[in-house]
Formats: C-alpha cells, sequence, structure tokens
C-alpha cells in the first residue's frame, strides 16, 4: 500500500514521542522545573534504522547510539530502510523531524547507499548536484530551528579485494558529502573512512561478525549487534572529536557493551 505524504507526516508524528521516551526527555523541562537534555534526531537509511523481531539479528547502528550517550541527550531514529537523501523528503519524513526537532538538537543526516541506484527514480540522485541539493534541505531546515545539522558519509559496507584490501563501495557520493560540509560550514562525521578503517583492522573473516552473515544470508551491508554497536561507537567517538559533544555527553566509549543489550521490540 502506498501512502501519501500527509499520511507518512501524521502517522510519524503521533510516533516521535515514543521513540524519544524509549531514551529520555524531549521536552524543554521535566516536572521539576529542571531543564532536559537534547535530543540527537537520526536522519537515514536501513544501516542505521531501528530493526524489528521479524529481521533479527539484523540491527541498525543507530539501535546501539543510546549505550555511548549520557541519559540527557535522548535518541529519536527517523532512519527508514532503503531510502534516499530524495525518498526520504518526498515521502514527508524531513517534515516529521522539523516538526519536531528544538533549538539546541542535532539533526545527523546519513544517506548515500540508495541514492546510487540510477536506475530507480524515486530514490536515485547524483552525487555533485541532486544529493548536494537534498542534503542542504536537512542542512538550512535544521538551522532554521536552531538546532545543529551533522552531515555523515555514509558507512562503508563489507568488500575487500583479491589482497584482502578493504575498498570502498560508495563511489563519489562521500566526497560529494565532505565538500558540501566545507561549503555550507557544517561539521562533517566521516563515517565511510573510520568504518572501512575499522574493515581493513579486522579483516576478510573478522569482519563476518560484524555483519548480518546467517544460515540464510550473507548480507555485507546490514550490521548484527557487535557492527551496530562497533559503528555507534565510531558515529559517537566522532562527535566528540568533531566537538559537537563533549566528553561530559557520553560515556562507555571504552568499554565492552554487551550484545544482550540490543532489543528487537514487535512491530
Amino acid at each position: 500500500m502506498s501512502l501519501t505524504r500527509r499520511q507518512v507526516t501524521t502517522a510519524a508524528l503521533a510516533a516521535v514521542p515514543l521513540a524519544v521516551a524509549a531514551t529520555g526527555p524531549a521536552t524543554a523541562a521535566s516536572p521539576s522545573g529542571r531543564p532536559r537534555g537534547r535530543t540527537l534526531h537520526i536522519a537515514g537509511d536501513s544501516t542505521a534504522a531501528q530493526k524489528y523481531a521479524d529481521a533479527a539479528p539484523e540491527t541498525g547502528w543507530g539501535m546501539a547510539l543510546p549505550f555511548f550517550l549520557r541519559e540527557q541527550l535522548a535518541v529519536a531514529n527517523h532512519a527508514v530502510n532503503g531510502r534516499s537523501s530524495k525518498s526520504f523528503i518526498d515521502e514527508g519524513r524531513l517534515d516529521v523531524i522539523l516538526a519536531a526537532i528544538r533549538p539546541g538538537d542535532l539533526l545527523l543526516v546519513q544517506f548515500g547507499h540508495n541514492d546510487s541506484k540510477v536506475a530507480d527514480h524515486t530514490r536515485y540522485t547524483e552525487p555533485w548536484t541532486t544529493y548536494q541539493d537534498y542534503l542542504r534541505q536537512y542542512v538550512d531546515g535544521a538551522r532554521a530551528r536552531g538546532a545543529r545539522p551533522v552531515l555523515a558519509t555514509s558507512v562503508e559496507r563489507r568488500k575487500f579485494d583479491a589482497d584482502g584490501n578493504a575498498v570502498g563501495t560508495h563511489g563519489e557520493y562521500p566526497a560529494a558529502v565532505r565538500a558540501l560540509s566545507e561549503e555550507e560550514g557544517v561539521a562533517l562525521l566521516d563515517i565511510q573512512a573510520s568504518s572501512i578503517a575499522l574493515w581493513q583492522r579486522l579483516g576478510v573473516e573478522e569482519t563476518k561478525k560484524y555483519f548480518n552473515w546467517t544460515d540464510a544470508e550473507q548480507d555485507n551491508t546490514h550490521f548484527n549487534p557487535p557492527g551496530a554497536i562497533a559503528v555507534a561507537r565510531l558515529v559517537v567517538a566522532g562527535l566528540v572529536r568533531k566537538r559537537v559533544l563533549a566528553p561530559r555527553d557520553v560515556r562507555r566509549l571504552d568499554e565492552q557493551i554487551p550484545e544482550s543489550w540490543i532489543t528487537w521490540p514487535e512491530a
């Protein structure tokens, strides 16, 4: 069934408080009158998205992000499977975020996996033109509401050459994000660079333990719990390194996170 933009916006707005409540407060003040913390909103694709029981053990890195953040920094994960920077906007999903976002919040934007699908006019964007144009809408929308945008390159897939070297799969899209962040003065989270470096360190066989490799499938794009936790750690460390987050905002960066903390609710 195809939903209209209005239906998507209405339904998603209704769900936003539940998503935020799971990881922390989102309103301006608590019942005690003390200021409440900020919210980190994620706009992205399946690599970051919330997964449900029918998809386990597939895990989006956004599901693990709260493990590394203090309680005063909530996470609202708006990422959805299969979306590009274009289709996310066309479906009204950016509208949902901009209706909920508040001054001081963060908007972390990671697209690119699906923007490269040339044959799909509903998702395809060209790296140096339409891709950047759509990303600017996220940046401008967040800034207009007093929130801080952060542009992220796409997390890298698991791919190695014949010599065992991890290789990139995203073409010009990461370079286009890097250039746009420089042009717009937006913080850049280079997940593509940090993730491919991690896969290189782990190697061909060890990386299988981080992706959704099961008896039924060999998925080199989506993560299992260890992979989602590892990428979430890269994301938070990068946000601290870029001074988007302060050390007081984060926790457990040097600690082992139990896989059992990952749960998959019913859809």
